[in-house]
Formats: structure tokens, sequence, C-alpha cells
């Protein structure tokens, strides 16, 4: 909604805007990270108080950038945008910041010694999404997510003093995961926007073409493709479990949950027979408690 996104700042805090001093700027990316994501107060419960603030910074910077490709008027505005967002990225590295996220982000960046490589990463993203609407091969849509999906992870990595290539390795294939099953529950939600994350190929193998995804068409075709798709999902989820055992215990019950997320929407998927036209798979309340409880368990 228009009222709820980072960019109805743009007047006060875009280019020229007085820099924020370190108070002003958490207490921002604290409003910030609730007003958006449901789910972070659940997960900021879950996190050690001494990391809540820094993940509100990350969250904040990755809500600004996806506003900021999905909540203007024009692709080429868009790309306007990211480029002053990552212009003030890299004045946050130089130790310039001034606008309230990168101002956070900066104490964040210092305290873990995170490199630029995971925020430019998601920024590729979101340039890539004003640019490309279609991915024609799997491989394609994976090289998408090495950008969209994986630093987050990467970045998580970071703020536990865990990253190693191992650990890294493990965190991409979870969030390479989660975004694939994110690709096919939102089916209906992208078409809408004018996008298909679904393979080319994977649809017309199936004979699934462009007409029935304009009629919103539910058939054998499209659950072929769909199964195939998050059957995918699936294996990199399971691929990336072995992670929750090699994090920090402070972190594992929260990689846990989401480990446990990805794959609770893939069984919602798979019951609903893959008929996302019309239904989008959502996790109930008492679902997320299961899990919780669930993982909990398995990680204590």
């Amino acid at each position: 909604m228009a009222q709820l996104s980072a960019t109805a700042d743009l007047s006060t805090l875009g280019p020229g805007a007085r820099p924020a001093s370190r108070a002003e700027a958490a207490e921002y990316c604290h409003r910030l990270a609730r007003r958006h994501y449901e789910n972070f107060t659940v997960v900021s419960l879950l996190l050690p108080r001494r990391l809540v603030p820094h993940m509100e910074a990350i969250y904040a910077y990755c809500r600004w950038a996806d506003d900021l490709a999905d909540e203007v008027t024009s692709p080429e505005e868009s790309l306007e945008l990211l480029d002053w967002w990552q212009a003030e990225l890299e004045r946050c590295y130089a130790g310039e910041a001034s606008h309230p996220v990168f101002v956070a982000l900066r104490e964040t960046i210092r305290e873990f010694e995170i490199p630029r490589e995971p925020f430019v990463n998601l920024l590729e993203a979101f340039r890539q999404d004003q640019r490309v609407t279609r991915y024609a091969s799997a491989d394609d849509v994976l090289a998408y997510c090495r950008d969209s999906a994986n630093p987050v992870g990467r970045l998580v990595l970071y703020l536990g003093r865990c990253h190693d290539d191992q650990r890294a390795e493990l965190s991409d294939a979870v969030c390479t995961g989660l975004q694939l099953v994110n690709f096919c529950q939102d089916v209906a939600r992208d078409w809408h926007q004018g996008r298909v994350y679904l393979p080319q190929e994977t649809l017309l193998r199936a004979g699934y073409d462009e007409a029935m995804f304009a009629r919103g068409e539910y058939n054998d075709a499209f659950v072929q493709a769909l199964r195939e798709e998050v059957d995918r999902a699936e294996r990199f989820l399971r691929a990336g479990e072995p992670l929750v055992s090699r994090m920090p215990r402070e972190l594992r019950l929260d990689v846990a949950l989401f480990v446990a997320g990805g794959l609770e929407i893939v069984r919602a998927i798979r019951k609903l027979d893959y008929d996302v036209w019309r239904t989008r798979p959502t996790l109930s309340k008492h679902a997320r408690l299961r899990l919780l409880v669930g993982s909990w368990w398995r990680t204590r």
C-alpha cells in the first residue's frame, strides 16, 4: 500500500535531507521494520537483544530498495532511484552517511565487518526486475536468486560472526529455496505485476503458454509445471537444512524456522493440488505456533 511505502518518505529523506543522529536512525529503522513486516516482531523476539537493531537496519535497507523498485511510477524512475540508493551506500562505506537507514547501517557494517557485496547484489536484483520479466531457464532463475535472495542469508551469517565458505553455501541453498517457494506461492501476484518467474522451459515442457497465464487457467499443464518448480524448491531447502546445526546456538531457532516455514508452504501448495491461482497458500497462526514449537524442540 502506498501509505506504507518507504518511498512516502522521499520528500523528507531523499537527496539533500539533513543528516540523522544515531538515535533518530535507530528509531526510524525500528518503526519501519514493524510497520512493514508482519513477521518481524516474532523474528526479533527470537533474536538476541543485541542483534535486533542491526537486523532492523538491514531490513530497512532492503525495504527501501524494494519500494524504490516497485512503488514508483516507471522502471526508468526506479533505476534512477536505485542508483541514488547505491550512491548513499557508497557514502555510508566512506563514513559520510546522512540518511537514517545508512546512519544505522554504518554501525552494523563497522561492528560486523560486512563487505559491500551483499548490499550491492541486492540492488542488482532490483534493477533486474525493471529490465527482465521472463526467465528462459531454471539456471536463469537461479542466477537471479543469487542476487535477490542469497545476500540476505549471508548478511545473517555476518551478524552471527560465522560467515565461511561452507556455511555460505548452505545459506545460499536455504535462501534460494525460500525464493523459489515464494515464486510458486505468488504466481498470480507476480503475473499481475507483469512478471513470470517460473522458467519458460518448464512451462513449455508442460504445454502452459502465455495465453493461459492471462486467463489464470488452472489445468493439468499448470499442475505439471508448478509441481516441477515446487520439487526444485524443496530440494534446495533440504540441501540447506544442515545449516541449522552449524549456526551459533543463539541463531539456530531463527534459521530452523525459516527452513521449516518454507517446507510448510511447499506442503500447503501440494495440499491445494497446486491451484495457486485461486488461493495463495499461507501459514495460519496455529501453523506458525506449531512450527515454532517443533523447531524449538529440534534445536534445543
